[in-house]
């Protein structure tokens, strides 16, 4: 899968995404079949999983939180699976946040194991089933929708308001992961997260194909102390612009940026530079949650940065609150019936 998106993808489709469509194409053919054929397993307990339209972040993180802490709710143990991207270890693995670096197991499954069970697979059944081991009655799958591996009890297809699915391209000549309508048929739902319209089209699709909407909004859980204050903001993830808007909604005055790679790993020299950069200028320095688990304080100067960094910490707020309950509800249903069906369960 591509790692960095480029910036093509995201505005009105070109002369670079028609020249490779002929690419796209075959890369639909293959993905949407194997997305409609492909033998998938099934998971000891209820699976949920929680993916996106396209390459790159839609809010999937912290929407897959969002799920746990529902079904923590309810009584659950739920268990985050994660293929670690980013990560260097090829061995199941259980997330130990106070151990483990985000060059070993990747950044996203840091900030999931500091709420639930997470661990960490290339092989996402065996993964599965090392969760069911480990006491999880419900997993959550950050990503994998497309990879067709497992079989879904819920499938909930995240979408970013603003970005929606760029040009609306396959891979390479775009974003899109998959031909769009294999995608809305295997989904149970989609997730509209934001109030902007770039989805909308896309939302009223899944809504003729029959499939439920719901909405959220990303919100901050910082305590309003940035307001005025001036800023260099920093960030290495999918939509950093996504994040410098965040950081001008505290009230914060964004002095200077500086933006990397997706999942990126910070030099010794980048760390430098940031942390040099903001003291010559006398300006706080502030970043991601995702950000701040890829410094290693053990290396160099990346202690200094993630000292004087503050991290504007990110929750995803469904519209209806009851909603995260109920796709936990649902996706118990059809577990059981999945089960039911299955031979020799009667």
């Amino acid at each position: 899968m591509v790692s960095e998106a480029p910036p093509f993808w995201w505005t009105k489709a070109d002369w670079r995404a028609y020249a490779l469509w002929p690419f796209s194409w075959l890369y639909g053919r293959i993905a949407g079949m194997r997305m409609d054929r492909a033998r998938r397993a099934t998971a000891p307990v209820p699976l949920i999983c929680v993916g996106n339209f396209t390459v790159g972040g839609a809010g999937k993180t912290p929407t897959a939180i969002a799920l746990a802490r529902a079904a923590k709710a309810k009584g659950l143990k739920p268990g985050f699976l994660s293929r670690g991207y980013g990560g260097s270890l090829d061995v199941t693995t259980i997330v130990d946040p106070e151990h483990h670096r985000a060059r070993e197991v990747g950044d996203e499954p840091l900030l999931l194991a500091r709420e639930a069970l997470t661990v960490v697979c290339r092989r996402r059944v065996e993964g599965a089933r090392k969760l069911a081991a480990e006491g999880a009655d419900i997993i959550i799958m950050d990503d994998g929708f497309q990879s067709a591996r497992l079989v879904f009890d819920f499938a909930l297809l995240v979408i970013d308001s603003g970005r929606g699915i760029g040009n609306g391209h396959l891979v390479p000549s775009g974003p899109v992961r998959a031909p769009i309508g294999d995608q809305i048929r295997h989904a149970t739902a989609l997730l509209k997260i934001g109030h902007e319209s770039a989805a909308d089209p896309l939302v009223r699709r899944a809504a003729r194909a029959g499939k439920p909407v719901y909405a959220a909004e990303t919100i901050r859980t910082d305590d309003r102390s940035l307001a005025g204050v001036k800023v260099l903001a920093w960030a290495g993830i999918a939509d950093p612009e996504k994040f410098f808007r965040t950081v001008r909604e505290t009230g914060a005055i964004i002095e200077e940026t500086r933006s990397f790679p997706d999942h990126h790993h910070f030099s010794e020299d980048e760390v430098a530079d940031l942390v040099d950069r903001a003291a010559s200028q006398g300006l706080t320095l502030v970043t991601t949650a995702k950000d701040m688990v890829r410094l290693e304080p053990g290396h160099g100067r990346a202690g200094e940065l993630a000292a004087k960094s503050r991290v504007i910490e990110i929750d995803v707020r469904f519209d209806d609150p009851a909603a995260p309950g109920k796709i936990i509800d649902t996706a118990l249903a059809a577990a059981r019936a999945r089960r039911l069906r299955a031979p020799g369960s009667g």
